[in-house]
């Protein structure tokens, strides 16, 4: 295999999850659809809010990529939800149907090997889809992550997940 080849393997697995870090369909599997507006203790964000923050921001990513003329939403207050807004189950869905969505349109970027993804971007020469990319998976992984943490504080953590419950097995 390729340096090439190996690179986007591994930008593709980053962007998955898994590894080092939760996937995010794993995080969310089993969370009670009651839940989704609830906050932890001192937080002022609910399960939707991370989920809401963590769509808008790798959406602003794919087409700052994609869209040269793409701006990107105020910061910080485009980036999620007022903390008392919520949503009903439809929000829920389209919140997270719309992550998958784009993640898996970075995914296409990361696969399609006629893109250069170290090349500069023609509309923005400081930065690279390589660049971009590593942003949102990173972005997604810390943020998975928290969720995560926060599905445990709340006690909506699934019983039967390996994880954050003591089990590595």
């Amino acid at each position: 295999m390729t340096g090439e080849a190996t690179m986007r393997k591994e930008l593709l697995a980053l962007l998955e999850g898994g590894n080092a870090h939760f996937d995010f369909k794993e995080v969310l599997a089993d969370l009670p659809p009651e839940s989704i507006n609830a906050k932890a203790a001192n937080t002022p964000y609910s399960l939707w809010h991370f989920v809401e923050h963590l769509r808008i921001a790798q959406w602003d990513i794919l087409e700052f990529i994609r869209t040269p003329a793409h701006r990107s939403p105020e910061y910080p207050a485009g980036y999620r939800p007022a903390p008392d807004r919520t949503t009903d189950q439809a929000g829920w869905r389209e919140s997270c149907d719309r992550f998958l969505a784009d993640l898996e349109a970075l995914k296409d970027l990361v696969r399609d090997e006629t893109l250069d993804l170290m090349a500069p971007l023609p509309h923005a020469p400081g930065y690279s889809i390589f660049r971009e990319v590593l942003l949102a998976a990173d972005h997604n992984a810390y943020h998975i992550g928290e969720i995560a943490i926060l599905r445990q504080v709340m006690g909506l953590w699934p019983a039967h997940n390996r994880y954050l419950t003591g089990s590595a097995d």
